[in-house]
């Protein structure tokens, strides 16, 4: 898990600077009515780490848990459209800072303990995954 954390560190180092820099109406563009702004993106990048904090912590003491969300209701119902970008960018950033220190206390022999999330998944993959998502 140490390697998952440190990437997930780096990517957070390399991307915050250029998430800041871009303008108030790039973020808040949406190209069609059905797609996300990339505010909305952020905000569901946050909603992604929340519910991956509550799978990475609950996996690890309850057996098989069953955590799921659904993406597009989070993101309509959280108004990302409407944060204050900056607020965003930090609620985001805050968010996986907060799972790189849980992923390095991960200990090694709870990698293989899992959550039901549609499917059944280990911590290790699913931490795995949710770098490639990111």
């Amino acid at each position: 898990m140490q390697s998952i954390a440190l990437v997930l560190a780096n990517i957070l180092d390399q991307f915050t600077p250029a998430l800041q820099t871009i303008p108030e109406d790039k973020m808040t563009f949406k190209p069609s009515p059905g797609k996300w702004s990339k505010k909305e993106i952020i905000g569901h990048l946050a909603d992604s780490a929340q519910n991956n904090i509550r799978r990475f912590i609950v996996a690890q003491y309850e057996t098989n848990p069953h955590i799921v969300y659904k993406q597009d209701n989070w993101v309509v119902i959280s108004g990302y459209q409407y944060y204050d970008t900056a607020e965003l960018i930090s609620l985001w950033r805050l968010l996986n800072k907060h799972i790189v220190m849980i992923l390095k206390n991960t200990p090694p022999e709870a990698m293989s303990r899992q959550c039901l999330t549609g499917s059944l998944h280990t911590i290790e993959w699913l931490a795995e995954d949710y770098i490639k998502h990111l």
